[in-house]
């Protein structure tokens, strides 16, 4: 199928963000793969906060997803793999939108902008790693023409996952 992605633009998260992405993430359904439910605000406050620096320092970072419309509706982007397991040293691509903007293209063009914004600044390559029941993601990365190149066991929740991988 060959359907028209939305209109989206990318900006780097600013400090009211940080609100509209703990409201928008604050959904049981957006969280099943991420711990179940939205952080603190102060975590939502240091994300965005950190995104800046990234983009400041990288080229790259989380970007709040805007519609057509100029609201939030999400983020997409990518950073540094945060974690002592996985794929340390790379650079994870990933993408949560509010469950209103599921299954309307705003995940796939937004991921598509990323990957634009990557190769300019440079990226040679992105991971995503994509729990292996979270089929909404799995679509989106194999859209964007990654591959699975292993699996791997979360530590903290034991949970199977999938590490993709796309050149640029």
């Amino acid at each position: 199928m060959n359907r028209t992605h939305p209109v989206v633009r990318l900006r780097v998260p600013t400090d009211e963000d940080a609100f509209v992405w703990h409201r928008v993430f604050d959904d049981p359904d957006v969280m099943e793969f991420h711990g179940g439910r939205a952080a603190e605000l102060s975590v939502y406050e240091e994300l965005t906060a950190r995104q800046r620096r990234h983009d400041a320092e990288l080229g790259f970072c989380l970007w709040s997803v805007l519609d057509s419309a100029g609201e939030v509706v999400g983020f997409t982007g990518a950073q540094p793999w945060p974690h002592a397991w996985g794929p340390a040293g790379e650079i994870e691509i990933g993408w949560r939108l509010g469950r209103a903007h599921w299954g309307r293209g705003y995940a796939t063009a937004a991921a598509e902008a990323t990957l634009e914004r990557l190769r300019s600044a440079g990226v040679a390559g992105v991971v995503a790693m994509v729990d292996s029941e979270n089929a909404r993601s799995i679509a989106v990365a194999e859209r964007l023409g990654m591959r699975v190149v292993e699996t791997f066991t979360t530590p903290a929740s034991e949970r199977q996952g999938r590490c993709y991988r796309l050149a640029l």
